[in-house]
């Protein structure tokens, strides 16, 4: 594999950010460009106290996708929710606008609906719903793990700190609910359009704080129709429990080996 760590400027944020970006052995992606195909792209998302280098220092992403045909987009959002903060930064058009045109201008990407899927964990399992809810003719197949998946849960929390934050993002609750950052409201839309809808993988550990709202979003998406591959277990929220867990999503979305 080839990692690559990329700093660039965002126009959309108007700042420096940064991605990580695992790719094929060069030979290996020199194939592909001789034959006419883009790679395949897993992007994936971090969490809330986290950046674009934590999945590949704890765990062994780049291990899990040697033997894949794909490629694995790590991008930076810090603490957004990968949202245009009702304070702050746009990092949803950045994530959903100017990350795919930039990564795919630098590295041979497929821009295809059935190779592109999106995967992350709490905060960032949220973004991966947000971003194939959103667009569903953009993204076949998109997985949470331990996912921050109801925002207005969070609402109800005692934290002052936290919810001085929440406003930082979102607004108050009531701009929140029913808004293009609410995931039962995007799953909702999804379920009564016409068109591609995209195939969700959702884990959470027993032992997780956020197990509550990840059955409630369960239930939420099983009463829609839509195609939910629901999987829990014993775990909290903890990097031994996502190591094991990304490696499932491998599985899970079907992909072939090499070339």
């Amino acid at each position: 594999m080839a990692l690559i760590h990329c700093d660039f400027f965002s126009h959309v944020l108007d700042l420096s950010t940064s991605m990580v970006v695992i790719l094929p052995q060069p030979a290996e992606a020199s194939k592909q460009r001789a034959a006419n195909r883009k790679i395949p792209t897993l992007y994936l998302l971090h969490g809330l106290s986290d950046d674009h280098t934590i999945w590949q220092r704890r765990t062994s992403i780049e291990r899990y996708v040697e033997s894949w045909n794909l490629a694995v987009v790590m991008p930076d959002v810090h603490r957004s929710y990968y949202t245009d903060m009702a304070k702050g930064y746009r990092y949803w058009s950045f994530i959903q606008q100017e990350l795919p045109a930039i990564a795919r201008a630098l590295f041979p990407l497929s821009p295809a609906r059935k190779d592109n899927f999106v995967a992350g964990l709490s905060m960032g399992g949220y973004g991966a719903f947000k971003l194939a809810l959103s667009f569903p003719e953009r993204f076949s197949y998109a997985a949470s793990l331990s996912g921050a998946l109801d925002i207005l849960a969070d609402y109800n929390d005692p934290d002052p700190e936290w919810q001085a934050e929440l406003k930082t993002i979102f607004g108050p609750a009531h701009r929140a609910a029913g808004s293009a950052n609410d995931l039962f409201h995007l799953a909702k839309k999804v379920a009564a359009a016409d068109g591609p809808k995209p195939h969700l993988y959702q884990w959470c550990g027993w032992d997780d704080s956020l197990y509550d709202e990840n059955v409630r979003f369960r239930q939420h998406v099983e009463k829609l129709g839509l195609e939910l591959t629901y999987e829990e277990g014993p775990g909290d929220h903890e990097w031994g429990v996502w190591d094991r867990q990304i490696q499932r999503v491998l599985e899970w979305r079907p992909l072939r080996r090499g070339y």
